[in-house]
């Protein structure tokens, strides 16, 4: 008989016992001989109930029993079912992650999947052919049909995939590894100017190691160059990156995503922190009429660039002689975050049957200031040096040719300042400002032996009408990239289940040409940018 059924015929026994007991009070008076007869039908009824109540008492107790029984082996069951999954190395833990461990650790490694979905549209007055990522300095001239026709996109490429991998290997020791990837990846023009366009397409890969006890912190990869200005000390995952929509960000931004081994330490309770990295090197450059032929006789082509080989696209690749060398201050004194970086570049040729090479770099400061705690904060970022225009969103040259072949760095200079709002918990607003500047670097005194960036004898007049463009060439160097940009982004949904947002963003952006024969042509192009966001994790 189980425990439920002594237990209900317990509870009946009593009953009837009762009812029996109260049955026979109230004929007492009829049926009752003598006072000693009721007594003792009281005493065996008393004895009855006592029986009862002992009886339910043992079945009290042993159902009390099977219940410690049913959850001892329901957490026998949950530590067998735990053992199994650490055994294949994954555990469950938080939404969005997973605790993987061998068997015998008494830690493990957590990992976390992040990334979004983004469907987006996109609107341009000028027609690009480009993806969400616009090319500042490659808006079309008006003498290109392109300048006279608007452009409408739909894209879901921007979308991203993320996995942080993070260990504790003792009290004062952390590693982690990241990975981000998005499919913005285009293998005919991919390169390494910037961030890298191949297949399958890496935005940061890297690996961290961080000691807490020296204020110690190393990174190898691929990752945010250290120019790029941080939102408290510098730390990977802590960049300073426009919420802008379209994936170039804005003009005046500095920026390079590439291999890197970085260094950093921090002090006084991670006030003040110093950094330097050797990043991966390549240069843009910007060349103009054949060099002139050695006076010693014969011909000759000045090697600046070299076409890709195995693992890159048919791109000209330049030939740097060593890592670019970034060094960074940064402050957290309490109110804001503050910076000053500078870079050492170094740039390589093969001219008259030998090698040489040139130096560039620059320095910039940036900064971070909460206007509103919270609420409202501004930031200002600027980098200016010689060779430097790889690091700016526009991606002006950073150096060119002289007659002879030799190399020549362009002096420029990028300038990036925004407001970001935060009115609550479901809204982020912001607008920047931008502005990206390279300095004429001309050799020559006629259209013949006119060399170098922004010279003023090469031929533009063709850049001001439409159709001339098969005659000859417009020669629309670049001499300064403006841009306004606004726009908002709302949380309408931020559970259990992940975030939905939806953005709106417009842009207006000015591209400015050296003057020469025929003028001083400009363009323009206003852009319009609409994404919606889920974040699952």
């Amino acid at each position: 008989m189980s425990y439920r059924r002594v237990f209900l015929t317990a509870i009946r026994s009593s009953v009837i016992a009762g009812l029996v007991c109260t049955s026979m009070l109230a004929a007492q008076p009829v049926f009752a001989d003598s006072n000693e007869e009721l007594l003792k039908q009281m005493k065996l009824m008393q004895q009855q109930i006592n029986a009862l109540q002992a009886q339910l008492k043992e079945v009290q107790k042993k159902a009390s029993a099977a219940s410690e029984t049913a959850k001892a082996a329901k957490a026998d069951a949950k530590a067998a079912t735990s053992e199994v999954a650490a055994a294949k190395g994954t555990v469950s833990s938080a939404p969005g992650q997973v605790a993987a461990a061998k068997p015998e650790s008494k830690g493990g490694v957590k990992i976390t999947a992040g990334g979004f979905i983004e469907a987006a549209a996109i609107g341009r007055t000028r027609t690009e052919t480009a993806d969400i990522a616009s090319s500042w300095s490659g808006i079309p001239m008006p003498n290109s049909s392109s300048y006279h026709m608007s452009e409408f996109r739909g894209t879901a490429r921007q979308s991203r995939l993320s996995l942080l991998a993070q260990g504790k290997v003792d009290p004062d020791t952390d590693i982690a590894a990241y990975f981000e990837t998005d499919f913005l990846g285009a293998a005919p023009t991919a390169n390494s100017n910037e961030s890298n366009s191949y297949n399958l397409r890496i935005r940061n890969i890297y690996a961290t190691i961080d000691r807490s006890d020296l204020g110690l912190h190393v990174l190898g990869g691929q990752n945010w160059s250290l120019l790029t200005m941080n939102k408290k000390g510098i730390m990977p995952r802590q960049e300073n990156v426009p919420m802008t929509i379209d994936a170039q960000y804005v003009p005046g931004f500095t920026w390079t995503r590439n291999p890197q081994v970085r260094v950093v330490e921090d002090f006084y309770d991670q006030k003040i922190w110093a950094g330097l990295s050797l990043e991966s090197p390549q240069a843009i450059v910007s060349t103009g009429n054949t060099p002139n032929t050695p006076s010693a006789g014969g011909s000759f082509f000045p090697v600046i660039t070299t076409t890709g080989g195995s693992g890159f696209n048919t791109s000209a690749y330049s030939t740097d002689l060593a890592p670019d060398i970034i060094a960074k201050l940064a402050f957290d004194p309490g109110y804001g975050h503050y910076e000053v970086y500078g870079l050492a570049r170094f740039f390589r040729d093969r001219n008259h049957y030998k090698n040489s090479t040139i130096m560039g770099g620059g320095a910039g400061a940036g900064a971070i200031i909460p206007i509103i705690e919270k609420k409202l904060d501004f930031q200002i970022s600027g980098l200016a040096g010689t060779g430097v225009g790889r690091y700016g969103s526009a991606q002006l040259p950073d150096i060119t040719e002289k007659q002879d072949g030799g190399l020549a760095t362009v002096n420029s200079w990028d300038l990036l300042a925004g407001l970001v709002a935060h009115p609550d918990e479901q809204w982020d607003v912001y607008t920047y400002a931008g502005t990206e500047r390279a300095l004429k670097r001309a050799f020559g005194t006629s259209s013949a032996t006119a060399f170098g960036y922004g010279n003023p004898f090469y031929n533009n007049s063709t850049c001001l009408t439409e159709g001339n463009s098969s005659t000859s060439t417009c020669a629309a160097n670049t001499s300064g990239v403006n841009q306004i940009t606004a726009g908002a982004w709302w949380k309408f949904y931020k559970g259990s289940y992940g975030t939905m947002q939806v953005g709106l963003q417009d842009s207006y952006t000015t591209r400015n040409i050296f003057s020469g024969i025929g003028g001083s042509p400009n363009t323009d192009d206003n852009i319009t940018m609409l994404s919606f966001r889920y974040y699952p994790f």
